[in-house]
């Protein structure tokens, strides 16, 4: 169900049920969950790729637990998605989405957790609770603040999909390649977030949370306080002059 994949400072997650569009079920998502969390403590770690085997990145929720769901689990079950969104946001690396076929509802809200989002040109987009006499909810209040509120009401509203071409155009992707290449792709930006010094990435990381969140004037003041950090560490980790 999750292929888990390592390679030096680079660690990478594949949804791993095919055969269901890789819907996300209870033990998908105790396992994804689990997975991340265990990267954590890891100060080796420098990226997580998250992808999707077979046809699609993630075809949403399971539908057959969907319909099993009651008013007591329904809340225990997208509080499972939340935790894996969490747990991407948390995560103290960047975190890159490998998309391709169908994002779909709980996937785009996964998609939405991570910090860069690469996606095939055949990729479609869609929040299609509403038409499942449900809301969308937890990480789909990401979606205002990377396309907009007006775009994220188009979304959630209408449950329509959207093709790659405008996904990247409202600022939902931020490179668009064919399918063939989208490896390629992956590894290039994989490449460039390498290239950056480990704990300036972690910190920047932080930063842009902080700025989604807080008000601006305390967003500036920790970006200074950052800045300073950063050099703090710089001249502890400089060899000693005799």
């Amino acid at each position: 169900m999750l292929e888990c994949r390592r390679d030096g400072g680079i660690a990478r997650l594949f949804l791993d049920r095919p055969q269901k569009a890789n819907a996300l079920d209870s033990a998908l998502l105790e396992r994804l969950h689990s997975a991340i969390e265990a990267l954590m403590p890891d100060e080796s770690l420098r990226v997580l790729v998250l992808g999707g085997h077979g046809k699609a990145f993630c075809g949403g929720a399971d539908v057959g637990e969907l319909a099993s769901l009651d008013e007591r689990t329904a809340g225990e079950f997208v509080g499972r998605i939340h935790r894996v969104c969490a747990a991407i946001r948390a995560l103290p690396v960047p975190v890159v989405a490998r998309l391709h076929g169908a994002v779909i509802g709980a996937g785009l809200e996964i998609a939405a957790a991570c910090d860069l989002r690469i996606a095939s040109r055949g990729t479609r987009f869609a929040m299609p609770e509403v038409r499942l006499g449900i809301p969308s909810v937890v990480e789909a209040a990401l979606l205002p603040r990377l396309v907009g509120s007006g775009r994220a009401a188009w979304l959630v509203l209408t449950g329509e999909a959207l093709d790659a071409g405008r996904a990247s155009e409202w600022g939902l992707v931020e490179a668009l390649c064919d399918e063939a290449e989208l490896d390629r792709t992956v590894a290039r930006v994989v490449e460039s977030l390498m290239a950056g010094e480990r704990a300036a990435l972690r910190a920047q990381k932080e930063l842009l949370q902080l700025w989604e969140e807080r008000p601006l004037a305390e967003s500036v003041a920790a970006s200074i306080g950052r800045f300073a950090q950063a050099y703090t560490i710089s001249r502890a980790k400089a060899p000693k002059g005799h």
